[in-house]
């Protein structure tokens, strides 16, 4: 099993921008300030113990959206909650109360005073169903917010600002929203694992490693897997990833995964080293082609 995946869809090429993030204390650990090239939004990165000294800033005082982000409870799954607010600093005291499990929030405001509650309601409805589809992250909420009634050159104001907030989420570490792209831009190198009776195969991204829909993983640990790993196969579980598949369990859809060895490793129900097990069509391990790749490239 192996070989490319060749997409027939023509795709529109990124394009490039810049990001400026302003460590507003000299502390790169401190409240963020990020600004996007071409773009009226603003968004500020604030750890948690922070937040009562700095709710007195405008930004606060403004229309928002927002992400609460905590550590995994189980496995490495983030947990997270989002929800808007009008404005958006209310909100925020209102958590730092209630809410136990966040360490530090991200939340965007239009600075020209673009955004008001209809447009962050949508995009409060739309993060939440990408958190949800995507599946990597523990999600807090507990409804599911309806996205509001918008004209059509609202909505689409509102989906360009979900855009651009869409290109500065990996850049804080939060891939949550990353749902697996699967075949839909180039051609892959596809690899693979076969052992215990199972099957499964998928690609390196610059995003991790995607496992592909269909692929099979064993049922059974081994009683040395690392605990964050029967955590995440449990989490999998959970949330329809992995389903039953006669003596095995199968893929729901594709699903990306931070490292090659993680895949490999939730895949054969054990400690694995991804770049050894992942396998070509031609019997090259993943960290043979990646050192053919090096040796050739120009």
């Amino acid at each position: 099993m192996g070989g490319d995946i060749t997409n027939t869809e023509q795709t529109p090429m990124p394009r490039p921008f810049s990001i400026k993030i302003f460590c507003h204390d000299g502390n790169p650990a401190g409240l963020r300030i990020i600004s996007k090239s071409n773009w009226t939004g603003c968004g500020l990165v604030c750890p948690r113990p922070l937040l009562p000294a700095v709710k007195g800033r405008k930004e606060f005082t403004q229309p928002g959206v927002y992400v609460l982000v905590g550590p995994p409870e189980e496995g490495e799954l983030p947990k997270i909650y989002i929800g808007e607010g009008d404005a958006v600093g209310p909100r925020l005291e209102q958590h730092y109360g209630n809410k136990e499990f966040w360490t530090w929030v991200v939340f965007f405001v239009a600075t020209d005073g673009s955004l008001n509650k209809a447009h962050v309601q949508h995009l409060e409805a739309r993060l939440l169903d990408m958190a949800r589809q995507a599946k990597r992250s523990a999600i807090d909420n507990i409804n599911a917010p309806q996205t509001p009634a918008l004209s059509e050159a609202d909505a689409a104001d509102a989906e360009s600002f979900l855009a651009d907030m869409l290109s500065i989420f990996p850049l804080l570490g939060l891939t949550v929203f990353e749902k697996a792209l699967g075949t839909k831009r180039r051609s892959r190198h596809l690899f693979s694992i076969e052992a215990k009776g199972i099957s499964a195969r998928g690609y390196e991204s610059p995003e991790g490693f995607l496992v592909l829909q269909g692929s099979k993983a064993v049922c059974s640990e081994v009683a040395s897997i690392h605990r964050y790993l029967s955590e995440l196969r449990k989490e999998l579980q959970s949330q329809g990833v992995l389903i039953p598949s006669g003596d095995n369990l199968e893929f729901s859809q594709d699903y990306l995964f931070n490292s090659p060895s993680t895949a490999a490793g939730v895949v054969q129900g054990r400690s694995a080293n991804g770049r050894i097990d992942w396998k070509d069509d031609r019997g090259r391990t993943l960290r043979e082609v990646q050192e053919e790749k090096m040796r050739t490239s120009v």
